[in-house]
């Protein structure tokens, strides 16, 4: 009796070590994702991407040791992911193609929910929702399947708040706000209330976007808010305060965005084009001219970028996608139709929505160049109007302010005659501002009949002929 009791014993002792076992790579594993998850976070929202290079790159070996292949897989989505968030559009899909052929066999829901929602976000930054919209229903998928965990609960609120994104673009709003809604209730962050905030903005429901702010303000000052989404709630803040034309909170809390930006070196820079187009709106309604085109020319040129780069992206899948047709060239001959079919239309899709985009942008283009033109305009007229009222003050500054204003004007006449005194100069100026002669007279406080001589003078100097217009003269001189 007592051998078969030490023999059970023995037995119970041996499947516990196998179960402990078991347990350990596991639970090994765990650790590594919650380490990786947390440091690569803290690297990227602070925008110190070199030391995140560094860091997934130790990962990638404590992984390969460990032949773990999702945790390879994380490292190659979070390199993936800041180069989404700088706009490199065609260095993230490369690394999403790494990570997929390491998560193509896996049975780890968590990890194929993580890839879905990052490749959903990769797919939103290109503006293609509707790729964007599958990708999140398949992260949702794969993390009801996952075992519950802290990362588990953390990527829930962050899906419903993308999703949220997705939908409002489409102009689904309803399932939008729905979808907000329901990551805030689980999150409740400065973030989270932020992007409810945005959705009533973007709905122009003014009353509800304040509620909002004033939480996602409280909880920022309140819990430890990353640089990045603090960043996200000053714009968002800015865009209030812009809205209700309180323009000096408005232009006050869009600078600090601003500060945030550069202090993270710019790593999050394809989120910027919203803050200055909305300071070039602030600019406007405060009769800046000069600070609205400003900013208007850096939102054009941040958007020309990043259009740059969704081309270039969207050029190379295309191109991928005919070079596997002709792999498969040697499929059997009863195959061809249907494949050809098939690459067909695909091709016509791919075409389709490629000349959509483009429609779409030479429109926003259209559009903008519109509003440029209007500011520059406006710039010049005020900069005019400037150099007119020192003209009749006759300032010491007229001179210097004209050629700013006119720099080309200056040169021609230098080109026929270098020679030419500043007082000759700052005289064809005032001619080419349309003074007449009496005008000049009063304003440099001399006669009439010495504003005559000079006329006379400066026809010598120029070599304008005796039966041509002054005034057509400067008007027609090539700059």
């Amino acid at each position: 009796m007592r051998k078969i009791i030490i023999y059970i014993l023995c037995i119970g002792l041996l499947f516990s070590w196998i179960s402990c076992n078991q347990k350990s790579p596991d639970k090994e594993r765990q650790a590594y994702d919650v380490s990786l998850l947390n440091k690569n976070s803290d690297l990227q929202l602070s925008g110190q991407y070199e030391a995140l290079i560094r860091l997934n790159s130790e990962y990638l070996k404590k992984a390969a040791k460990m032949k773990y292949k999702e945790g390879k897989a994380l490292c190659y989505l979070n390199i993936a992911g800041v180069n989404v968030s700088a706009g490199n559009y065609e260095k993230a899909a490369f690394f999403f193609n790494k990570a997929e052929k390491d998560l193509i066999n896996s049975e780890n829901a968590y990890h194929r929910a993580i890839f879905y929602n990052d490749y959903s976000l990769y797919y939103s930054h290109l503006k293609s929702y509707d790729k964007a919209i599958q990708y999140n229903d398949k992260a949702f998928y794969y993390l009801k399947q996952a075992k519950k965990t802290e990362l588990n609960d953390s990527l829930l609120p962050r899906l419903y708040i993308n999703r949220g994104i997705y939908f409002a673009w489409k102009g689904w709003m309803g399932t939008s706000l729905k979808s907000f809604l329901r990551g805030n209730a689980l999150e409740n962050s400065a973030y989270s209330n932020c992007m409810v905030a945005q959705y009533y903005l973007f709905t122009h429901q003014l009353a509800d976007a304040g509620k909002y702010i004033s939480a996602a303000d409280e909880k920022m000052l309140r819990q430890k808010t990353s640089d990045v989404e603090s960043l996200w709630v000053y714009y968002t803040m800015g865009y209030y305060y812009n809205e209700i034309n309180n323009t000096d909170e408005a232009e006050k809390e869009l600078k600090t965005a601003l500060e945030i930006n550069i202090k993270t070196r710019r790593t999050y820079s394809s989120h910027i084009s919203g803050v200055y187009k909305s300071l070039s709106e602030v600019y406007k309604k405060k009769n800046d001219g000069n600070k609205a085109y400003y900013y208007l020319q850096k939102y054009m040129d941040e958007e020309g970028r990043l259009d740059r780069e969704r081309f270039i992206t969207m050029n190379k899948t295309t191109d991928e996608f005919i070079l596997e047709t002709k792999k498969e060239s040697n499929w059997h001959k009863s195959d061809l139709p249907l494949f050809m079919a098939l690459s067909i239309a695909a091709l016509t899709f791919s075409g389709i929505y490629v000349q959509k985009i483009i429609k779409h942008q030479k429109a926003k283009k259209r559009n903008l160049k519109q509003e440029t033109d209007e500011l520059k305009s406006t710039v010049y007229h005020k900069k005019l109007n400037e150099v007119t009222e020192l003209a009749r003050k006759n300032d010491s500054s007229f001179l210097m302010k004209f050629k700013e204003l006119n720099p080309g004007f200056i040169n021609a006449l230098l080109v026929i005659n270098p020679d030419l005194e500043n007082s000759e100069l700052a005289f064809c100026a005032m001619l080419k501002l349309h003074f007449s002669s009496k005008e000049i007279a009063d304003y440099t406080f001399v006669q009439h009949k010495s504003i005559q001589q000079k006329k006379y003078r400066i026809r010598k100097r120029l070599n304008i002929q005796g039966d041509e217009d002054i005034y057509v003269f400067f008007d027609n001189l090539k700059e």
